[in-house]
């Protein structure tokens, strides 16, 4: 392999107060002037425990990584206009320390756009208030918003630059896949800029959009997975003279709802690995580390249909879900320690995962019997879409469902004119009619005697965060819905984000029972995990359920689905507690009685990425 480096006595915390930073010199990159490559992984604070930010990073180190690499959540870091959060599990200061204090560099990806498979890449649903909003462009509404973000996120990292660990910063992320504004780029460079980021600047475009994405002043970097002839000499093309650097080398892929799990071959990828390291190019393993969409806040795919991403963000990464070892990581290791030429620190003991058998759910709430109790209806004559809601300060809905009712006279042909986001069970009074979705748009709705109340439950499962639809994200009924021709008017619409002060509510509220031998959702289920020892990772199975979502002692892990592939849900073991641990249990339509805490995670059949 190429030249050799020992760059052991550059680490952070070594090197506090420096003056020169990760420069570009002839095709080279030096770091306080000393010659230094990249060898990074990404790991996102906001997929990850906290408690377990550490163990991910001495696993990179032992790899031979010297650099992490995380993208910024802008809707978690925002999630209310003019609201802002980084504590706790958003400790973005303290994420970074810790990359410091445990010897590793940092590549910030601040966006404000990241992709990443996350809801609207990033991005607040609450900017597609504005019904004109042209998100990633220099539209007066988008850049205001971004303005007030970085006045907020800017002062967090400026400080970890030479006095921490941040040696590079990326502008934007894949513009050139999207293009829409010639001055964006120079928009968000400046934004950058002015606000105090003096570290190197680097964009990340894959091989189609990188002569797209360019801004000048900031390294270009390429992003693949399969190492196509000249696809770095390509980066000569647009910038001579310059260091190479694969920002992303996908070392597996994402799954969605409905399709396999993807796997990708290990020795394929290192082989891949070795071959770029041998043109004396820096990388990026994109993940090193996947972790989880927990909650509501998995992206979604739009080529020819929509395809939401299933919870775990898994990856078929380096390590695990769990943050285990794979295959992967042993031959990424012995290939980074011939190449560093010195031994590497041994690999952390691996966490034991925990079998807690069988949970019942003895008692549940149909949503029913929870609505005039726990939700105040918003009246609107017209159907209203989730981000327009006018609740919560104002700042509408982002995740979860919503309920539209409204009352009918008789039956008919239900069409929806494709104004369902993303899909709605049907009901007729408490009766289930049918779905509706992107592929269904009409029922038929039976006959009957009187007044009755017709009801859509629409589920938004998720933002499409990648491509040109960005600002068509809107959720919920986007539009007017038809019975007989004639479009339905005098709503009543209930949101149901399922946020924790509506699940502690939830949880106090009169009318729980004894489950039944049968019984037919959307309900509630509630029951008790015991634990005697110290808590551990578990993973819940939840065969004989369809569809929903779990949350255990008031996190939301996330959505279930019986389409798989995924069919066990990653619950980490600093959620629970010694003694009892609330569970309950969303279902849309078919619940069983019990769920199953097992030790092994099963994300489905698999298929190899091609």
């Amino acid at each position: 392999l190429s030249s050799r480096f020992n760059w052991s006595e550059l680490t952070p915390l070594g090197s506090w107060g420096r003056t020169l930073g990760l420069q570009t010199e002839n095709s080279q990159f030096l770091l306080e002037g000393m010659p230094f490559r990249i060898f990074g992984g990404s790991m996102h604070y906001f997929r990850v425990p906290r408690e377990y930010w550490e163990d991910r990073m001495l696993k990179m180190k032992a790899c031979g990584l010297n650099t992490l690499t995380t993208y910024v959540p802008w809707n978690l870091h925002e999630k209310e206009r003019g609201k802002f959060d980084f504590s706790q599990n958003l400790d973005l200061e303290a994420f970074l320390s810790l990359a410091a204090k445990n010897g590793l560099w940092v590549i910030l990806r601040p966006g404000p756009y990241i992709c990443s498979e996350w809801d609207l890449g990033g991005l607040p649903s609450w900017l597609l208030q504005d019904p004109e909003m042209q998100l990633r462009t220099t539209y007066k509404g988008f850049r205001e918003a971004v303005d007030a973000y970085f006045d907020h996120l800017m002062p967090v990292v400026v400080p970890l630059q030479a006095r921490g660990p941040i040696i590079a910063v990326q502008v934007e992320n894949e513009y050139g896949s999207y293009a829409k504004d010639s001055n964006y780029m120079t928009y968000v460079k400046m934004a950058l800029l002015k606000r105090g980021i003096v570290e190197l600047l680097m964009t990340s475009d894959n091989k189609n959009g990188l002569s797209f994405g360019l801004v000048e002043g900031a390294l270009a970097t390429v992003n693949f997975q399969k190492l196509e002839p000249g696809i770095l000499k390509y980066l000569d093309t647009v910038q001579r003279n310059q260091p190479k650097m694969v920002m992303e080398y996908w070392t597996g892929w994402f799954d969605n709802w409905g399709g396999p799990h993807y796997v990708y071959d290990a020795d394929e990828m290192v082989n891949t690995v070795a071959s770029v390291l041998k043109t004396g190019a820096s990388i990026n393993l994109y993940m090193f580390h996947g972790g989880t969409n927990f909650g509501f806040m998995n992206g979604a795919l739009e080529a020819d249909e929509y395809k939401a991403d299933v919870t775990s963000y898994d990856y078929d990464a380096v390590l695990t879900e769990a943050g285990d070892y794979t295959s992967k990581f042993f031959k990424l290791r012995q290939l980074f320690s011939v190449v560093i030429g010195q031994a590497l620190p041994l690999p952390p003991l691996i966490e034991s995962k925990a079998s807690y058998g069988a949970i019942l759910l003895h008692q549940y709430i149909s949503l029913w019997d929870v609505l005039p109790a726990l939700l105040q209806p918003i009246k609107s004559e017209f159907p209203v879409n989730m981000e327009n809601l006018h609740l919560n300060d104002t700042i509408g809905q982002s995740y979860g469902y919503v309920l539209y009712e409204t009352v009918i006279f008789g039956g008919g042909h239900l069409h929806t004119r494709d104004h369902v986001r993303d899909r709605a069970q049907v009901f007729v009074n408490t009766v289930y009619v049918g779905e509706l979705d992107y592929n269904t748009v009409e029922l038929s709705i039976p006959e009957g005697q009187g007044f009755r109340q017709l009801r859509l439950l629409v589920e938004n499962r998720g933002r499409v965060n990648y491509g040109l639809a960005l600002n068509e994200q809107r959720k919920g009924l986007i539009g007017d819905v038809f019975l007989n021709q004639t479009p339905l008017r005098n709503f009543k619409i209930y949101s149901l984000e399922m946020k924790p002060a509506f699940m502690k509510r939830l949880q106090r509220a009169a009318g729980w029972s004894s489950v039944p031998d049968y019984f037919v959702g959307p309900a509630f289920f509630r029951g008790r995990l015991w634990i005697e020892q110290q808590p551990q990772d578990t993973f819940l199975k939840l065969q004989g359920w369809e569809k929903g979502v779990v949350f255990v002692n008031g996190q939301n892990l996330g959505r279930y689905w019986k389409i798989g592939p995924q069919e066990t849900l990653y619950l980490p073991g600093p959620w629970l507690q010694k003694g009892g641990n609330e569970i309950v249990i969303f279902e849309e339509r078919m619940a069983g009685r019990i769920i199953q805490s097992v030790d092994i995670p099963y994300l489905g059949r698999t298929q190899y990425v091609d």
